[in-house]
């Protein structure tokens, strides 16, 4: 069992085991039931779970380069190329930025562990001002091409609103309480 990796039993858990993270340590709830060596197989599979879905929601700048070529392919005319995109640590109040004339992106280091699809319309958004430098109509068309435009804007909206930020990326005129990165699976039996 890794150092940092606490697991707990408990006799009113019969059926999920769930993880989530508590600092720099990972707990794993598991029911009583369990023998070692189920209790061993279960917290190898969640924590080998956990750890691809952190890998999904904080991809690395590569990865967020070609996720950023792919939307551009998919949601954008005339496919706008970025020369890199990467995650900043210097952007409080702006979720993303980008330069149009050397085609970079940055995005926030506060969107790590947002949803994809959140991070995915923050790219198209500063993908769009590799075509587009303002944010006038032609702009906001080009962005409400990505299908989720709208719903990832009232997310972004409601996390600035409980943080007391500017809202941004918006067209004018419109007992075992889990972590946040909780991840439950039914146990076998």
């Amino acid at each position: 069992m890794p150092p940092n990796v606490e697991v707990r039993r408990s006799a009113r858990r019969r059926r999920t085991v769930s993880a989530y993270r508590d600092g720099d340590k990972t707990v794993v709830l598991v029911p009583s039931r369990l023998t070692k060596a189920e209790e061993e197989q279960w917290v190898s599979t969640i924590l080998e779970r956990l750890a691809e879905r952190e890998r999904r929601r904080r991809p690395s700048d590569e990865a967020l380069l070609d996720r950023a070529r792919d939307l551009s392919c998919r949601y954008l005319p005339g496919h706008p190329e970025p020369t890199s995109v990467r995650w900043v640590d210097n952007q409080r109040t702006r979720w993303g930025s980008c330069t149009p004339d050397d085609g970079t992106i940055r995005l926030s280091t506060r969107l790590r562990g947002m949803p994809p699809w959140v991070i995915d319309y923050v790219l198209v958004h500063e993908l769009a001002h590799l075509l587009v430098p303002g944010h006038g109509p032609r702009f906001w068309e080009l962005v409400a091409g990505y299908p989720k435009a709208e719903r990832a804007r009232g997310y972004l909206e409601g996390i600035a609103a409980a943080v007391h930020l500017p809202a941004e990326h918006e067209p004018p005129g419109d007992g075992e309480r889990p972590h946040e990165d909780e991840l439950s699976h039914e146990a076998a039996g």
